[in-house]
């Protein structure tokens, strides 16, 4: 039995591209949310550090979050981030201590 995990993902706009990055990351919240596996996903702004975009997300299993890594608005997200990025996306896949 696949237990639930989070995900924790961080992108960095690069200087001038923040309005692209939030425009190719807001199509997915609507769609993500459809997903069979998907409990929770959220994307944040940071207050702190302007263009850094924070996913907050949790999946019924690892293979939830896999299927969704290759769902189509996923990789079109993916595929505009390629350009538009400072640094790569950092990502952090967790399971909760009970």
């Amino acid at each position: 039995m696949s237990e639930e995990i989070a995900v924790i993902a961080t992108v960095q706009a690069s200087p001038g591209l923040e309005a692209e990055v939030e425009a190719a990351i807001r199509p997915c919240i609507a769609a993500t949310r459809k997903e069979a596996g998907c409990r929770l996903y959220t994307v944040h702004t940071d207050l702190e550090h302007p263009g850094r975009f924070v996913f907050i997300e949790r999946w019924a299993s690892r293979e939830a979050l896999a299927a969704h890594e290759r769902e189509a608005h996923f990789l079109a997200m993916v595929d505009a981030f390629r350009t538009r990025l400072h640094g790569s996306i950092q990502v952090q896949t967790l399971r909760e201590l009970t």
